[in-house]
């Protein structure tokens, strides 16, 4: 193997293993889908996120964006488990991730969450995703040179 092919082999590594840290972690967002009201309204307290409504709409909001999620993350964990074949995924991932990242600091300010989430939610979003992409890009300029 050469130099260049080792190192691209090692970048991808690099997509697979972030993918699926990533993966892992969002598919942690079904356990709270299915978590008691009661332990969300105490979380929210000690996050200093108060009053957390206790109403079905608020309930019925937290528990589908935990799905979605959760779903996000089956949806890394495929890609990450067949990169070449879902290769072209992951600079629209990327993109689309850094995206989000913005239009999280956006709703978040809206819906007045404390700086400290906001900035930390989206700017972490935004740079997962400006990572993602620029290991995407690296293994891009490597298999075309």
């Amino acid at each position: 193997m050469t130099r260049r092919e080792n190192s691209h082999s090692t970048d991808l590594m690099w997509i697979r293993i972030f993918l699926r840290t990533v993966g892992v972690a969002a598919l942690l967002a079904f356990a709270a889908a299915i978590m008691p009201g009661r332990w969300m309204i105490v979380i929210a307290g000690e996050l200093g996120i108060e009053p957390f409504p206790d109403s079905p709409l608020t309930f019925y909001l937290a528990r589908n964006l935990s799905l979605l999620y959760g779903y996000v993350g089956v949806l890394l964990m495929i890609i990450a488990g067949d990169l070449d074949r879902y290769r072209p995924l992951v600079r629209w991932t990327a993109i689309g991730t850094m995206s989000f990242g913005v239009m999280q600091w956006v709703a978040d300010s809206m819906a007045g969450m404390p700086a400290w989430w906001t900035y930390g939610e989206s700017t972490s979003t935004f740079l997962g995703g400006a990572l993602l992409w620029w290991l995407d890009a690296r293994t891009s300029k490597e298999a075309n040179s």
